[in-house]
């Protein structure tokens, strides 16, 4: 076993499965909460990240694939990927290589919200290049949604983790995203228009 991640919730680390090395996320248990309460909310929990990385992978957008989910351990098995995350690419990448990739991400953004799935953590740290393909993991934040505010949500998170990561490149990063994110997603516009009042209203609770 190697552990690869630690965080508040879960812990990421990886085995061997027959020959095949599997990666498994582990929701820890949390000693401040009623026993009870915790073994349900991580039951819950599991249940419901592997429901959205099924349902993501069904729609068309690339996510690991899953091998076993134990509810009783609030673990999931699932595909390592191996491949390179799009937070170190994106920097080092020259103008082609990142039109390319931005462009694919926003069109993979546009399946999930065509499918009412909001991800809940879109960060470049939480997308892999693995050949041609991008793989959106973790949705541990995520959930079914069809809400106009939820996708401004999404994308607004997105912009403001291109701003402080790839701020050089923010403007080619989503200009390409949106891009492909209109050809995905027939509510696009109104998506948009929504994450600037989201801006707006952040603005004024900053003053």
């Amino acid at each position: 076993m190697e552990i690869i991640y630690r965080g508040a919730e879960a812990i990421l680390y990886t085995i061997e499965q027959d020959k095949e090395k599997i990666l498994v996320k582990e929701r820890i248990k949390k000693g401040y909460r009623i026993k009870q309460i915790d073994e349900v909310l991580r039951k819950e929990r599991t249940r419901h990240e592997a429901r959205l990385l099924r349902s993501a992978r069904e729609c068309g957008v690339s996510t690991p694939k899953i091998f076993e989910v134990d509810e009783k351990e609030c673990k999931i098995k699932m595909e390592f990927i191996e491949g390179k995350r799009v937070k170190e690419l994106l920097n080092s990448a020259d103008k082609k290589t990142v039109e390319r990739i931005c462009y694919l991400i926003g069109r993979n953004i546009g399946k999930l919200h065509s499918h009412k799935i909001f991800h809940g953590d879109l960060t470049t740290s939480n997308m892999i290049l693995k050949g041609n393909e991008i793989y959106f993991i973790d949705f541990g934040l995520g959930k079914f949604s069809n809400r106009i505010e939820d996708f401004g949500t999404d994308l607004n998170l997105l912009y403001e983790a291109l701003r402080s990561t790839h701020f050089k490149i923010l403007n080619l990063c989503w200009k390409n995203i949106i891009k492909g994110y209109k050809e995905e997603f027939e509510n696009a516009d109104e998506v948009l228009k929504r994450i600037e009042e989201i801006k707006k209203r952040v603005r004024y609770a900053k003053r």
